[in-house]
Parts: structure tokens; C-alpha cells; sequence
């Protein structure tokens, strides 16, 4: 098993209106880079809040998941993130913070 893991996630706005995904080696330090809005597009948004994730030691496969769920509908994606998290907490706080 590799030491890395690569976690494909999608982050949200405070109203649920713009999903965003992407695919990391590290989605502690990548969630708090868009949090202080180093990326324009996530900046633009507010998108802070992580709202889903699924990781896995293979780089290939995370990337390619994160283009199946990019190509996905809205509802989709909306699909993934209510079985994972229905609340729609900010999985960050929960994983994350101490």
C-alpha cells in the first residue's frame, strides 16, 4: 500500500448554491488553501466548506472518480453528498480540527 493517500472531494458555499470538486494528495492543507481563498475560482465562490470526500491509494483512480463525478449531474453529485453527509456539515471541522 502506497504511503500517499488522494482524496477527491467537493467543497460548497454557506448556501449549498456552487459545488466544487477536486482530487488531492493532502485534503487537510488543500481545504485550507481554499478556505483563505488561493484559489480564484473557490475565492470567487466562498467555497469553504468540505462537504464530501472518498480517498484511496491510487493516484490513477482518483483521478479518474473525479472526472466521473465532474461529468455527473448536479443531482449526482447532490446523491453523493447526502449519503455520505445529509446534514451537510462542514466535514473539515469534524476531521479535522482539534
Amino acid at each position: 500500500m502506497s504511503e500517499r493517500q488522494y482524496c477527491v472531494y467537493i467543497m460548497t458555499n454557506a448556501h449549498h448554491t456552487v459545488l466544487y470538486t477536486g482530487v488531492t494528495n493532502h485534503l487537510q492543507r488543500w481545504v485550507l488553501e481554499h478556505q483563505a481563498g488561493e484559489s480564484a475560482f473557490t475565492r470567487k465562490y466562498n467555497l469553504t466548506k468540505l462537504v464530501y470526500f472518498e480517498c484511496g491509494d491510487d493516484v490513477e483512480a482518483a483521478i479518474l472518480r473525479e472526472k466521473q463525478i465532474k461529468a455527473g449531474s448536479r443531482r449526482k453529485k447532490l446523491d453523493l453528498i447526502h449519503g455520505m453527509n445529509p446534514e451537510w456539515k462542514d466535514l473539515y471541522e469534524e476531521y479535522f480540527s482539534s
